[in-house]
C-alpha cells in the first residue's frame, strides 16, 4: 500500500483529500505547515508528496526543495491556484513531478499520482521489507548470500571460474559482477553463448580470420578473444563447444595467445575467462564429450547458482522487482500481487527458474485488468497444482469417501472441466465467485 503525505493548511482539503485517497487504496497522512511535514518525512517513509503552494510561513516551494535535497527520488505533486501556474512551473524546474490546479479534480489527480508513481525510482518494497540487492542480483536466502561472499572473494583474483547451475538462473549475471567488481572493470566484457552459433562458425566467432582467409573474407575481422583483451570472456554454455575448439581454447588459457584464421602470427590474449554451463561436466568428461584437461583449467575456482525452487524465499523480491520493471515498460499502475496469487507463486516448482518467473510477472502485467495482480492472473500450470484424490479414482463409488473429500473432488472436476475459470464454475456450482475461492483455499487449490 502506497504511502501519501498530503500538506495544506485549510483542514476541510485535508479532510476531502484524505477520504478521497484513502478510498482509493493509500495509506494518508496530512500535515497543515512545511515544519509539520518536514517532521513527518523525517519519522517515516512515504511514496509520494502533495503539498499546497502556499502555507503558512516556508511555502510549498520551500519543502520541495527541502525534499529534492534529501530525498530526490521522492515525487512531490504541487497544488497551485489557477492564477499561479508561473509559479507550477518553477515547481517542475526544482524537481516536481506535477502540479494541480484548484479546483482539484478527483480523477486528474489519480491520473497524476498513478503517473507519478510509475516513474518514480523509490525503490519496490516487498511483503518482506526492502529488496536487497548487491551486484544487480537480488535475493536475501542464504543461497544467494553464500554467492555474492564468493563474487567478493573471487573478484580480485585473476583466475578462472566456472559458474554452474540450471538454465535461467542468472549465470551471465554473476559473471558480470565478478567483472564489475575486478580491477579489469575498465575493460570489455564480451559475452558468447557457446549453444547459439554453428559449430563452423565458433572458431570465426572467437578468434576472428584475416583478410583472404576464406571466401568472402575480405576484410580482416576481430574475434572476441581479442575484443576482451585486458578484459573478461565469459563462455556460456561451454559444455556445447565442439571438442575441436576446445583444443583451440585450452591454448588461449596456457599459452596466451592464439591466431586468426588464416594468419600465421600469434596474437597476445591476455582476458580472464569465465565459463558457464548447465550441463555435469564431469559426467560429459567420463562419456567423452568434453576435455578434462580443459575442464581443470576452467574450474579453478566454482560457483553454484542455486535454482528457484532452493531459494523460494526470494521470489516476493524478485516478482516485486519485475512488476516495477513491467508495470512501466506498459505503462500500468500496478500496487503489487495479491496473498493468493503469490501463495501460488511460492507453490510452484519454477523449471524455468527466474526467467519463467521474469515471464509469468510480464505476462500477467499485460493481461490484468486490476490494480493487483490476482490469482486469476496467473497461467494455469500455475494455479493447478494436482489433483484431488476423489477425482484421480473417479466418483463412481460414493463409499468411503468423507463430506469434504467430496466436495473438494466436485470443486476440483469441475474447475477442470471449466478449464479454471471460476465464474464459469462457480455458476455451475449454484455458488458465488467468492464461495468458490473460499473452497479452493480451505482444499489447497490454490
Amino acid at each position: 500500500m502506497e504511502k501519501i503525505l498530503v500538506v495544506d493548511d485549510e483542514r476541510n482539503i485535508l479532510l476531502v483529500l484524505n477520504k478521497f485517497l484513502k478510498q482509493e487504496g493509500f495509506h494518508v497522512e496530512t500535515a497543515r505547515s512545511y515544519e509539520e511535514a518536514v517532521s513527518r518525512l523525517a519519522d517515516s517513509g512515504f511514496d509520494l508528496i502533495i503539498t499546497d503552494m502556499r502555507l503558512p510561513g516556508r511555502s510549498g516551494l520551500d519543502l520541495l526543495k527541502w525534499v529534492k535535497e534529501k530525498t530526490p527520488e521522492l515525487p512531490v505533486i504541487v497544488i497551485t491556484a489557477y492564477g499561479s501556474i508561473e509559479n507550477a512551473v518553477e515547481a517542475m524546474k526544482i524537481g516536481a513531478a506535477n502540479y494541480l490546479t484548484k479546483p482539484i479534480e478527483h480523477d486528474e489527480m489519480l491520473a497524476i499520482i498513478k503517473h507519478a508513481l510509475i516513474h518514480s525510482h523509490i525503490s519496490v518494497k516487498s511483503q518482506t521489507g526492502y529488496q536487497q540487492e548487491q551486484y544487480g542480483i537480488i535475493g536475501n536466502s542464504r543461497a544467494i548470500q553464500d554467492v555474492l561472499s564468493a563474487i567478493d572473494v573471487v573478484s580480485s583474483s585473476r583466475a578462472n571460474i566456472l559458474i554452474t547451475g540450471e538454465s535461467g538462473t542468472g549465470k551471465e549475471l554473476v559473471a558480470r559482477a565478478i567483472h564489475n567488481a575486478s580491477q579489469r572493470r575498465e575493460f570489455p566484457f564480451v559475452a558468447i553463448n557457446c549453444a547459439a552459433i554453428p559449430k563452423d562458425l565458433i572458431e570465426n566467432e572467437l578468434f576472428g580470420h584475416e583478410a583472404g582467409a576464406y571466401t568472402g573474407a575480405m576484410s580482416k575481422e576481430i574475434g572476441k578473444v581479442e575484443t576482451a583483451n585486458k578484459g573478461t570472456l565469459f563462455l556460456d554454455e561451454i559444455g556445447e563447444m565442439p571438442l575441436s575448439m576446445q583444443v583451440k581454447l585450452l591454448r588461449v588459457i596456457q599459452e596466451k595467445e592464439f591466431y586468426r584464421i588464416g594468419g600465421n602470427k600469434p596474437i597476445k590474449a591476455d582476458c580472464r575467462i569465465i565459463a558457464a554451463t548447465n550441463r555435469n561436466l564431469e559426467k560429459e568428461i567420463e562419456t567423452g564429450g568434453f576435455r578434462e584437461d580443459l575442464y581443470y583449467r576452467l574450474n579453478v575456482i566454482s560457483i553454484h547458482m542455486p535454482p528457484l525452487r532452493e531459494r523460494k524465499e526470494d521470489i516476493p523480491l524478485l516478482a516485486h522487482l519485475f512488476i516495477k520493471k513491467y508495470a512501466l515498460e506498459n505503462q500500468k499502475f500496478i500496487k503489487g500481487i495479491d496473498q493468493m496469487a503469490m501463495d501460488a507463486l511460492l507453490s510452484y516448482d519454477w523449471t524455468g527458474n527466474i526467467r519463467e518467473l521474469e515471464n509469468i510477472i510480464e505476462r500477467a502485467i499485460v493481461l490484468t485488468k486490476q490494480e493487483t495482480i490476482a490469482l486469476d492472473d496467473l497461467p494455469n500450470k500455475i494455479i493447478n497444482k494436482g489433483s484431488g484424490d476423489a477425482v484421480s479414482k473417479g466418483i463412481t463409488d460414493l463409499s468411503g469417501f468423507k463430506l469434504d473429500e467430496l466436495e473438494r473432488a466436485v470443486v476440483l472436476k469441475t474447475l477442470e472441466e471449466e478449464n479454471w475459470n471460476q465464474t464459469r464454475a462457480a455458476a455451475r456450482l449454484g455458488i458465488t465467485r467468492r464461495q468458490l475461492r473460499l473452497r479452493m483455499v480451505k482444499y489447497k487449490l490454490i
